[in-house]
């Protein structure tokens, strides 16, 4: 059933001792009379392969000259029907019906068009035009071209001629050019040149393209996937997306699209019965493992919670099995790891905040305008916010000086009487220095009773040692005290310690060491019970030496060191620390972890959280917003995007309201 040479990686197997006959009759049996052995049924499909599927059809017929499929429509409803249905035909006429259902009718499903056309090889493609011929005396392409229009038409015609290259044809000398090409195409170019990614994304073997997408992220700092959603739109942008998703790994695209059926409200149970069915003897384990790793919880156990009856049944027999043994870092997942972290090697990353200095920059006529704006019977929020968001931090500090030069009254004073809420707490953040800003996040996380290790975490985890130092003096400045002495008196343990060793900000700022790294990667597998052979080292030893790396060396160090550790382990470093380390220092360590391979995804990441489900945590998303607005807020929207598949323009728009909606907006710097 697999390739030769290929391991088989379905799920569905050819039943041993088949005969097509017995299972005719059995069937059969099941469906006659009163009611139908729906068990019954399930168990004998969804257990033979669909190569056998297809005898006991030939045999059914022979022996009662009845239509299997019909009985089968006639005796079964509903999901459970549509799924055993989809079980019997072979896979290339299952493809027919569903392209078939997508363009009949009204409106077009294109979600299912992108699917599968996006997905299928070269031969199953060949398959699917000459079923939908056979089916439907149809042809496909004429169907497809009078359904669906511009661009987005032009990419599927290319996509249903089945003539992309095969995996082995691998231009080295093109893919230079080919990266060259598509940024030219789209970033480089006014208005977007989108026969060039049709061309080369239509035909390109996959293979040659994923060198192309690693030079396209290395001469423009961004994926690809960020510049398809800048440069193209609608239907036509989600069918490029899809394309570049299967050629990176076809079974993370069918993971996050069996996630995205389940999640939430509701189940899309036609995308549910379509993969699972069409990948069942493809690749159903690979989309095991990565659905398991990507989601932290097994596919088998999302369809058990959101299915029932014997529709659940029968989809949990395809699924083929339970991957929560708690944990489990699969092969493939180790290998995706490990790319990532070359990437985050490679990438030469532009870091952009969305606040820029304002241009005919004045100093006292702000001052003016913002006097103004609080004089006399209420306040004119929106005059203070266009000011405040709208100039760097340097020129808001020019501004306090001229206020206090003009009026002789304390801008922050007066800001603070007149604003309240959200909104006080988010312009009286932007009004302070960053290291000020940050000194005070820091000092409300240990006063009072209780600790936000959280927030201490998140600071002391993700500045530079410039940065750090800032801190330490605004923090001496502002408190008259150390630091590091309130850290040390409200935190306690290994926890401590790697906030005491983050704000000495001794992080050593020199490239990889190569052979440090492999060192320093034994230690860490030691230290996390991996390593093949134990060390001579005590156990405080060890956890030392682990806390002195992740806290003192350097970020392209540590990049290595990571990818020495996947080699060593075959496990990912956050994986991990996640599963053998609890409670604080757990979440230290992986913010440290997550701050190296990509901090503005680390930032979006807390963003998406602060915001998603009922309430909003407004102290994380000002704390953020304001924090990062002229650092690298710019490349936290982008990843926000490559995430979350939503801007955080929208989601802030979304989930907040009135004048603080306003000021988070004009930070966030645009929609994406």
């Amino acid at each position: 059933m697999a390739p030769k040479g290929k391991v088989y990686r379905g799920s569905v197997k050819d039943f041993p001792g088949f005969d097509a006959s017995q299972d005719a009759e059995a069937l059969y049996n099941a469906m006659k009379g009163f009611g139908s052995d729906k068990e019954a049924i399930l168990d004998l499909i969804t257990s033979r392969s669909n190569k056998q599927r297809v005898e006991i059809c030939q045999a059914y017929k022979s022996l009662y000259g009845k239509d299997l499929i019909a009985d089968l429509k006639y005796e079964l409803t509903g999901k459970f029907e549509r799924l055993i249905v989809s079980l019997m035909r072979p896979p290339a006429y299952s493809d027919a019906k569903e392209i078939k259902d997508a363009i009949a009718g009204i409106g077009t499903d294109e979600k299912c068009l992108i699917e599968i056309l996006a997905s299928r090889t070269n031969q199953e493609i060949h398959d699917l035009v000459a079923a939908y011929k056979d089916a439907y005396e149809r042809d496909l392409e004429a169907d497809v071209v009078g359904d669906t229009s511009g661009h987005f038409k032009k990419m599927l015609v290319v996509l249903l001629q089945g003539t992309r290259e095969e995996d082995d044809v691998v231009s080295e000398d093109l893919v230079e050019q080919d990266a060259k090409d598509l940024l030219e195409a789209g970033e480089l170019k006014w208005g977007t040149d989108e026969a060039q990614f049709i061309y080369i994304l239509g035909r390109r073997s996959k293979q040659h393209l994923r060198l192309v997408f690693d030079e396209y992220l290395k001469i423009s700092g961004k994926p690809i996937e960020r510049s398809i959603r800048a440069e193209l739109s609608g239907d036509f942008e989600k069918l490029m997306l899809a394309v570049v998703k299967c050629v990176r790994s076809t079974a993370e695209y069918f993971a996050e699209r069996l996630y995205k059926a389940m999640k939430g409200l509701g189940t899309r149970d036609n995308t549910l019965i379509r993969i699972m069915v069409s990948r069942s003897e493809i690749d159903m384990l690979d989309i095991r493992e990565v659905f398991r790793t990507k989601y932290e919880k097994s596919l088998y156990n999302m369809i058990k919670e959101d299915t029932s009856g014997e529709y659940k049944k029968a989809l949990l027999k395809l699924c083929g099995g339970d991957d929560d043994a708690a944990g489990e870092f699969f092969p493939e997942a180790a290998q995706v790891a490990y790319r990532m972290w070359e990437l985050s090697a490679v990438a030469k990353v532009e870091l952009r905040g969305t606040v820029q200095p304002a241009g005919s920059f004045n100093d006292d006529g702000d001052a003016q305008v913002l006097r103004k704006a609080m004089k006399g019977l209420g306040t004119d929020e929106g005059a203070i916010i266009e000011v405040l968001t709208q100039r760097s931090n340097a020129q808001r500090q020019q501004i306090l000086k001229a206020y206090k030069a003009h009026y002789g009254r304390d801008l922050m004073a007066d800001l603070k009487s007149e604003l309240s809420g959200s909104l006080a707490k988010l312009i009286l953040g932007l009004m302070l220095t960053p290291a000020q800003y940050d000194a005070k996040q820091l000092r409300k996380a240990v006063e009072g009773a209780g600790t936000d290790e959280s927030v201490l975490i998140e600071i002391m985890a993700t500045r530079n040692n410039q940065e750090i130092a800032a801190i330490n003096e605004a923090y001496q400045e502002a408190y008259h005290k150390r630091l590091e002495d309130d850290l040390s008196s409200d935190t306690s343990g290994h926890f401590k310690r790697i906030l005491v060793s983050l704000a000495l900000g001794n992080r050593d700022e020199g490239p990889e060491n190569l052979t440090q790294a492999h060192e320093d990667a034994k230690v860490v597998a030691e230290t996390l019970k991996l390593a093949d052979v134990s060390s001579n080292d005590s156990s405080d030893s060890l956890e030392t030496r682990f806390l002195s790396i992740l806290c003192t060396r350097s970020y392209p160090h540590l990049r290595r060191v990571f990818q020495e550790f996947i080699k060593m382990t075959n496990h990912d470093v956050e994986h991990a620390i996640r599963k053998r380390m609890s409670g604080d220092v757990r979440d230290a360590f992986v913010a440290i972890v997550r701050s190296v391979k990509n901090k503005p995804a680390f930032f979006a990441d807390k963003l998406y959280k602060s915001m998603k489900g009922a309430g909003t945590d407004e102290r994380t998303l000002t704390r953020i917003m304001v924090s990062r607005s002229e650092i690298d807020l710019f490349n936290i929207r982008g990843e926000f995007m490559d995430l979350f598949d939503k801007s955080l323009h929208h989601m802030i728009e979304k989930d907040t309201s009135g004048d603080y909606r306003k000021a988070l907006l004009v930070l966030c710097g645009g929609e994406d």
